[in-house]
């Protein structure tokens, strides 16, 4: 199958809005390449084969998208280029806002990703390794096996490290975790290393729920976690869990933070990120009103992870 892969060079503050353009015209995910988190994660030195230049400006940020390259293809992009333009009238600096795309394959998104996606330790304990790399693991490292595919999710981004993070301390054994929003199903298979018995992970795009079923598989996860097509919580199935976490977009997050406390046993915790420190103040309002309390905020870079509990029923 084709695709196009459209590029969008963009401000840090516009990020969210632009990957929620995306998301409107039937993107499954986004990926950010953040000269912010590029530098960070070649000075730890997780990232030993970097294939990107050293960014002194950290001015900009690229945000990538895969749309099938079908006929509808020309007025999405006429469509996603109309949107950008009108980020200004919300007081959002689009950048350059210079648009590029390019016909790709499956096979072209396979060969990208293996140029600079290595084995990086998260945490204290958390081992992401892609399935294709050969790595000796240490007693108590938790090994998530990921093949990113195109699901955009290959645990390095700051977002995503936070809410791995964030797992990593509340996990406990038995626990039941909802993952909203799952992309490769990182943060799902992560949980389940963790000591979750029930796992239940939900994604909207349909190429995304084949990747995180294929990751569950190599992971020999398949009777813990379960993955399904669903929108946000709708389509995970009744019941309550001990800990709901989304790595999605404030414009997201928002709405569907009023369902979240009835799907939250009391003391359970509900972890957010994929929000840049301009939204914080829109996502903290959503999360408080909805009845639930804020427990600690967690930054990296431009990007910010907060933990909420359910106190009471």
């Amino acid at each position: 199958m084709n695709w196009a892969e459209i590029s969008i060079h963009t401000t840090h503050e516009a990020t969210e809005a632009v990957a929620a353009i995306f998301h409107e015209l039937g993107a499954g995910g986004v990926i950010i390449e953040d000269p912010d988190l590029i530098n960070s994660y070649r000075q730890s030195g997780n990232w030993t084969d970097c294939i990107f230049p050293e960014d002194d400006g950290i001015l900009h940020v690229k945000v990538i998208a895969y749309l099938p390259s079908d006929k509808e293809l020309v007025e999405k992009l006429k469509l996603f280029e109309e949107k950008v333009s009108l980020l200004a009238d919300y007081n959002l600096d689009k950048g350059t806002g210079k648009i590029t795309w390019r016909e790709v394959n499956d096979g072209d998104w396979a060969d990208q990703w293996k140029q600079y996606f290595h084995t990086s330790r998260i945490g204290e304990r958390i081992l992401i390794k892609p399935t294709w790399e050969e790595y000796k693991a240490m007693p108590g490292d938790v090994v998530v096996e990921i093949d990113p595919g195109a699901a955009f999710g290959t645990g390095t981004h700051q977002s995503t490290i936070l809410c791995l993070e964030c797992l990593e301390k509340l996990v406990k054994e038995g626990d039941v975790v909802f993952d909203v929003g799952t992309g490769s199903g990182i943060l799902a298979i992560a949980a389940a290393k963790l000591g979750a018995t029930e796992v239940r992970a939900g994604e909207l795009d349909a190429l995304a729920v084949d990747t995180a079923r294929q990751n569950v598989a190599q992971n020999h996860l398949e009777d813990i976690i379960k993955v399904y097509r669903s929108n946000l919580m709708q389509g995970l199935g009744e019941g309550q869990a001990d800990i709901v976490i989304a790595n999605i977009i404030a414009d997201i997050i928002i709405p569907f933070t009023p369902d979240v406390p009835a799907r939250l046993k009391t003391g359970g915790h509900f972890v957010v990120s994929g929000i840049i420190k301009d939204r914080l103040a829109d996502v903290t309002g959503a999360i408080t009103s909805s009845g639930l309390t804020i427990e600690r905020i967690d930054e990296s870079g431009e990007w910010v992870a907060l933990t909420a509990i359910k106190a009471v029923d």
